[in-house]
C-alpha cells in the first residue's frame, strides 16, 4: 500500500509499505481521511520523540476491510471514525482516571503507524462505529472535536460566562462551537489572521479583533482559551482573565514557549490557570455531537488532497492556509 512516511527529521515522503495484518484484537481501516494537525509538524520538526520513521495521522476515519481473529462488534464493511489513543492501562495515572497522562502513553500516528496510508490498523475498542448519515471522509474532524470536548471538561464553564478564544484556526472554531453550546453569554475571538476571523464570525462569534485590547473590556472574560500556542498570545491572554476566572491552555506551545505570571494576582483574584491535554473520556462523546451537525464539515474542511500530495499538504498547513486539511488516500 501507499503511505506517507516521515522518514527522518525534516523528511517525508509517499512510499510503498507493506500491507497491515490485523491482530486478534484489531481491525484494518480502509482510510477515508486523515486530517493534518500541529502535532504532525512537532513530529517532522523532532520536537516530539517518536521512533522514526513513522506514518503519521491520528485523525481518521474509514470503513473496516479486516478483522482479526477475537473481533466480534465490528465487521467487514463498518464505517469507523478511530481514536488514536493507546494507553498501559497498568500506571497510576491510568488506574487513577487520568489516562491522557499515561506513564507509557502512546497514540497512533504518532507513536506506531497511523492513517495517512490507505490503510491502517486499529484496535477494535478504538473504533466507534458512525450512523449511516455521517460521511467518513468527514469524520476525521471527530478526534480534534474529542480534544476540544477534553479542554471544556477541564473548564467546567459556567452558565452565562463571558469567553476570549485565542485563534480561529480550526481548534478555536470548535472551542467556538462548544462555547455556544454550553451557555457562554458572549463569546470574542481574536485572531492576527483576518481571514480566518471571517470564519469566527460566520459561526456565529460575538466580536472579533485582531488585538485583544480593541475589545475595551478591563474587567477581563470569566474564561480565557488560548488555541494557538503562540508566547504572544498566552502571554496577554494570562493577562485578560476576570476575577474568578479561568485561563485553559489549549494549543500546544513549543517547549521553549515561556510566559510571565503574577503569584499575587493569582492569590488575590482566585484566577485558575489549568490544560487539557488530547483526548480522555470524550472521543464517543465527540462521535455523537458529529452526528447531531455540530460541526459543518463544509466550513471546517477547505483542502482535500490525495496521500500523493502529502508533503505539500504539510506545508501548506505549516503556511497557516485554509482551516482543516484533509489527505484522501
Amino acid at each position: 500500500m501507499k503511505a506517507a512516511v516521515i522518514e527522518s527529521v525534516g523528511a517525508v515522503t509517499v512510499t510503498e509499505v507493506p500491507d497491515p495484518a490485523p491482530g486478534p484484537r484489531e481491525v484494518v481501516v480502509d482510510v477515508a481521511a486523515c486530517g493534518l494537525c500541529g502535532t504532525d509538524l512537532h513530529i517532522l520538526r523532532g520536537e516530539f520523540a517518536p521512533t522514526l520513521p513513522v506514518i503519521p495521522g491520528h485523525e481518521f476515519a474509514g470503513e473496516v476491510v479486516g478483522v482479526g481473529s477475537e473481533v466480534t462488534e465490528l465487521a467487514v464493511g463498518d464505517q469507523v471514525a478511530v481514536d488514536p489513543s493507546l494507553y498501559c492501562h497498568e500506571c497510576r495515572y491510568c488506574r487513577t482516571g487520568h489516562a491522557n497522562m499515561c506513564d507509557r502513553w502512546a497514540a497512533i500516528g504518532v507513536s506506531v503507524a497511523g492513517g495517512a496510508a490507505e490503510y491502517a490498523l486499529a484496535p477494535a475498542a478504538n473504533c466507534v462505529r458512525l450512523p449511516a448519515h455521517v460521511a467518513a471522509r468527514d469524520a476525521a474532524l471527530i478526534e480534534p472535536l474529542s480534544c476540544a470536548i477534553r479542554g471544556y471538561d477541564v473548564l467546567r464553564s459556567t452558565l452565562g460566562a463571558r469567553v476570549l478564544i485565542y485563534g480561529s484556526g480550526t481548534m478555536g472554531l470548535m472551542m467556538l462551537e462548544l462555547a455556544k453550546r454550553t451557555g457562554a453569554s458572549g463569546v470574542d475571538v481574536v485572531d492576527v489572521n483576518r481571514e480566518r476571523l471571517a470564519t469566527a464570525r460566520l459561526l456565529g462569534c460575538s466580536n472579533t479583533a485582531v488585538d485583544a485590547a480593541e475589545f475595551d473590556r478591563p474587567e477581563g472574560w470569566e474564561v480565557v482559551i488560548d488555541a494557538t500556542g503562540s508566547e504572544a498570545a498566552i502571554q496577554d491572554g494570562l493577562g485578560r482573565v476576570a476575577k474568578a476566572g479561568t485561563f485553559l491552555q489549549f494549543g500546544v506551545a513549543d517547549y521553549a514557549a515561556r510566559a510571565t505570571i503574577e503569584p499575587y494576582k493569582i492569590y488575590n483574584q482566585e484566577i485558575t490557570i489549568t490544560g487539557s491535554m488530547a483526548v480522555l473520556h470524550s472521543y464517543e462523546r465527540a462521535a455523537d455531537l458529529f452526528a447531531t451537525g455540530i460541526l459543518d464539515p463544509e466550513v471546517f474542511i477547505t483542502d482535500r488532497l490525495p496521500l500523493a500530495e502529502y508533503p505539500r499538504a504539510l506545508d501548506r498547513f505549516a503556511a497557516g492556509a485554509g482551516r482543516k486539511t484533509v489527505v484522501e488516500p
